[in-house]
């Protein structure tokens, strides 16, 4: 108290000027004293940590030796019942394991798969294992086992998906096992409005004992979440791709020469070693999409979550492409409406190549296109105003008058756009109402559906590869 009645009583004599800088160099040793002190906790945290993680290893180390030891001692067991019980019988399509292996299960088929493991068997394998288990659990009226494994098996997609949530191969892998899991527990559920395109051999699969109701709702909720994870991840490969994809590069080479009167070539002043903003074309784009579609195909993902992807995909493309657009005097010319109308067709004949113009993907691109065609249309006339406003329905008006301002000559013989024709724009564009916001929404995600889709392929045809490491379960 006395000290700071002493540092009150000095504050007191001080002008304001040195009132402020005294304030500041106590608050400054007091963040110093402060700091020092965190630093300190931090070093122990940190021993503490490492200390722990090398507990960790040695226990998880004896873990394993346990669950390789009871694999072990499992292993004569189990065969001996196959042969025994069902030697002269026909696969059911069900799978047993006894309820001690279901954590070497779980992690044999969820925690440590990799795609590339099952890349050249069935789509899906491990959904439909799954579900061959949970067949068996639902067979010997076991609702303890089958809530058990179902519960395993959402927890540890959860975890893989969170350990890998920048990892678009293992997104997309486990959202087409996950909706295909979902799928099975609705086609053999014994419901008659899932069995429509059921096979006889199908409905002699369907369970017997339990409404697995509930657990549909579960994994539909995993499901999307899974899907908006997958988004995420691809929109952040391709964001950085875009502008200089769809704006700043030449794919037009007749092109490469006309700029706007003024304008400073970006790339000059930026790296262009391939690693620089304007290293992206759009053919690099484009295969970034083709990749991407081509690895949703390889893991089974049904077609229509596939085209609902590339639709969110294509919206990321034209709102961050129009955003830039809207932002950027040196490149809303006519020589960019050429290039970006260019690279838009490109874009939709990749759809149609890819059979995903159904998929409502080129209607997203509507914004950007309708941009193209209003920086090269004339902008003199009423008549030029008129076809305008008729042309532009995708953009608001803020955005039509924005580009009309933005807008660069080519060269000198070309006219700037006239503060009067701008005006005649805006009182006919009075009427339409549209929202005042200026840039479209990048974090705008579409509401996904996934349509209930049904297997032709009969359980009992499937063959579980030797390299899953699931000799611990029996045929039945």
């Amino acid at each position: 108290i006395e000290k700071k009645q002493e540092i009150l009583n000095y504050t007191m004599s001080l002008s304001p000027e040195d009132k402020v800088a005294y304030s500041v160099q106590q608050e400054i040793t007091r963040l110093t004293n402060d700091n020092l002190d965190l630093k300190e906790l931090v070093e122990k945290l940190e021993k503490n940590e490492k200390k722990l993680k090398k507990q960790l290893r040695i226990y998880m180390k004896k873990v394993q030796e346990l669950e390789a030891l009871q694999a072990s001692r499992a292993k004569p067991e189990l065969s001996r019942q196959v042969t025994v019980q069902r030697k002269e019988k026909d696969f059911e399509g069900m799978l047993e394991y006894s309820k001690d292996d279901e954590a070497l299960l779980v992690k044999s088929l969820i925690t440590d798969i990799r795609p590339s493991v099952v890349s050249a068997t069935v789509p899906c394998l491990p959904a439909y294992i799954l579900f061959m288990c949970i067949r068996h659990a639902d067979y010997i009226n076991d609702d303890q086992k089958v809530e058990s494994l179902l519960t395993s098996t959402i927890n540890a997609i959860k975890k893989v998906l969170k350990k890998n949530n920048d990892d678009f191969e293992m997104t997309s892998f486990w959202l087409a096992n996950t909706s295909r899991l979902l799928h099975c527990l609705k086609q053999y559920s014994g419901d008659e409005a899932f069995m429509t395109q059921n096979s006889s051999k199908q409905n002699e699969h369907c369970l017997k004992n339990f409404d697995l109701a509930e657990y549909r709702q579960v994994l539909s909720d995993l499901s999307i979440q899974i899907y908006q994870q997958l988004i995420k991840v691809a929109e952040g490969i391709i964001q950085p791709m875009i502008v200089s994809a769809m704006l700043e590069s030449e794919s037009i080479p007749s092109l490469a020469a006309v700029k706007p009167t003024g304008y400073r070539n970006r790339s000059a002043s930026m790296d262009t070693d391939g690693s620089g903003p304007c290293s992206y074309t759009l053919d690099a784009l484009i295969r970034q999409l083709g990749q991407f579609h081509s690895i949703m195909g390889e893991h089974g993902l049904d077609p229509e979550i596939v085209g609902q992807v590339v639709r969110q995909l294509f919206h990321c493309i034209n709102a961050f492409t129009l955003n830039n657009l809207l932002l950027r005097k040196d490149v809303c010319s006519w020589s960019t409406g050429m290039q970006l109308r260019y690279n838009t067709s490109q874009m939709e004949e990749w759809l149609r190549a890819n059979n995903l113009y159904q998929s409502k993907a080129a209607a997203t691109l509507e914004p950007i296109i309708q941009a193209a065609q209003l920086l090269q249309v004339k902008k003199k006339t009423s008549q030029d105003a008129e076809a305008i406003c008729s042309l532009c329905t995708a953009l608001t008006a803020q955005q039509i008058v924005k580009i009309l301002n933005l807008y660069t000559p080519l060269n000198e013989f070309e006219e700037r756009v006239t503060v009067s024709f701008i005006r005649d724009i805006q009182s006919r564009l009075q009427e339409r109402n549209d929202p005042q916001q200026l840039l479209v929404d990048t974090k705008h995600i579409f509401p996904v559906l996934f349509p209930y889709t049904p297997s032709a392929l009969s359980l009992d045809s499937l063959h579980i590869p030797a390299s899953l490491g699931l000799d611990f379960i029996s045929r039945v």
